[in-house]
């Protein structure tokens, strides 16, 4: 596999397209907006920027990386050579089952599609496709630049010689696979997002306030981030997402999304993105937050 087409150009899209085409892959960044895919590019520009400076790729590399990448506002163009393809769309089950469709439409038949989602069932999306034997989740870690880790998720009709395929490839990344079984909210999140929401909780019963809560985790559990603020990191409404997916999944009322998450969310507090989530990100409130994280 070389050629690699990636949907979307976001946060996680745009990082992992930064990946594969670091390490030589030809790769295909598709967005329906030709803003988010120039915002995309300018994004892996400054990511590659940064690493020059620390010295960890040189100026060729650097080059050789942002040349292997080409854009695209058209998903049959882009998607029609790709040996694999990545979805990294918007963490919601209608539109990846839409563009699952499209692609299976589009994407040659022995190409690979994959979906970077963090929670939804490969085995719902893959129903979707001709292809089920050839559809499998690779939940790689947000920044995708830095982390290691990839969850490898197995479909209930995902063969053996995908899921060894696409590990090989996580490794052709310098990444570190990990196969594990298609259930709600997966590995990561399965645990993660609970320990979020108990810290939501926490605060939305009064027991502490945000840096209070958030301190006892660094200091305490030694967290390098304390819950609340890696809610906001991650995106508040992405944290629901995931938190009513595994409450839908399992019924189980543990996942039931605490009441002051689905408040902020409406009210469009939604960390970073939005410029304040648990912390205001702020121009003039920035610093404070920064001194706080390294505390």
């Amino acid at each position: 596999m070389k050629n690699i087409a990636i949907i979307g150009a976001g946060t996680m899209g745009n990082g992992i397209a930064h990946v594969f085409a670091q390490n030589n892959y030809k790769v295909h960044l598709i967005d329906i907006s030709q803003q988010a895919l120039d915002k995309g590019i300018a994004t892996i520009t400054k990511n590659l920027d940064r690493l020059l400076v620390k010295e960890r790729i040189t100026e060729e590399i650097k080059s050789t990386t942002l040349n292997n990448i080409k854009t695209f506002t058209s998903i049959p163009e882009g998607v029609k050579n790709a040996d694999l393809v990545v979805e990294a769309a918007t963490e919601n089950v209608d539109l990846k089952l839409k563009i699952f469709k499209q692609l299976d439409n589009e994407a040659p038949i022995n190409a690979i599609l994959a979906t970077n989602t963090s929670s939804i069932s490969i085995t719902k999306i893959a129903a979707v496709t001709k292809r089920p034997e050839k559809v499998i989740g690779m939940h790689f870690m947000n920044p995708v630049p830095i982390m290691k880790l990839v969850e490898i998720i197995r479909g209930y009709n995902t063969s053996d010689e995908v899921t060894k395929s696409i590990m090989d490839l996580s490794v052709s990344l310098k990444k570190v696979p990990v196969e594990v079984n298609d259930y709600p909210g997966f590995v990561a999140n399965r645990i993660l997002m609970p320990m979020l929401n108990e810290a939501i909780e926490t605060l939305y019963n009064g027991v502490a306030g945000v840096y209070e809560i958030d301190t006892v985790m660094k200091l305490g559990m030694a967290h390098p981030m304390g819950p609340l603020q890696l809610a906001d990191f991650i995106g508040l409404d992405v944290c629901l997402s995931i938190l009513n997916v595994m409450y839908d999944g399992f019924k189980n009322p543990k996942y039931a999304p605490c009441p002051l998450l689905v408040n902020m969310v409406q009210a469009g507090k939604l960390g970073i993105k939005s410029g304040e989530g648990f912390y205001d990100y702020s121009e003039s409130r920035k610093a404070e937050v920064i001194s706080r994280q390294f505390k």
